[in-house]
């Protein structure tokens, strides 16, 4: 038996504006969406275009307060190649949360407050 990784699922409350963050952020593209019959949920699946792993973005149509995200310890971490021109992207966009460039790491904060660690390569 052989297990694999496949994806990671945050909750979000706007669908369209975490799909564009994403995207201008991260460069993650849609690779597939469902939608329930009755309108109560959108998954939306993000791609890198490099590897199988996805990141499901789910939309709950019930959900009427802020996702309660405790301390922030569990976090996406993605692999960058070049990270000063990633910093200076993600601070043009306003995003960058914590920095700790000794570590080669800063994270950056979705509009649901989400982070996702961006590492340089080691």
């Amino acid at each position: 038996m052989k297990f694999t990784f496949y994806h990671n699922n945050i909750n979000v409350s706007d669908l369209d504006k975490s799909v564009t963050f994403y995207k201008e952020a991260l460069g993650l593209t849609v690779s597939r969406t469902k939608e329930a019959s009755d309108g109560s949920f959108k998954l939306v699946f993000l791609g890198d275009g490099v590897t199988e792993h996805l990141l499901e973005l789910t939309w709950l149509r019930d959900m009427d307060r802020p996702y309660n995200l405790g301390d922030n310890e569990f976090h996406l971490a993605v692999k960058v190649d070049n990270i000063d021109e990633a910093l200076a992207h993600h601070k043009a966009m306003g995003c960058v949360c914590f920095e700790n460039i000794d570590m080669g790491v800063y994270f950056i904060n979705d509009p649901d407050g989400y982070w996702t660690e961006i590492c340089g390569n080691d």
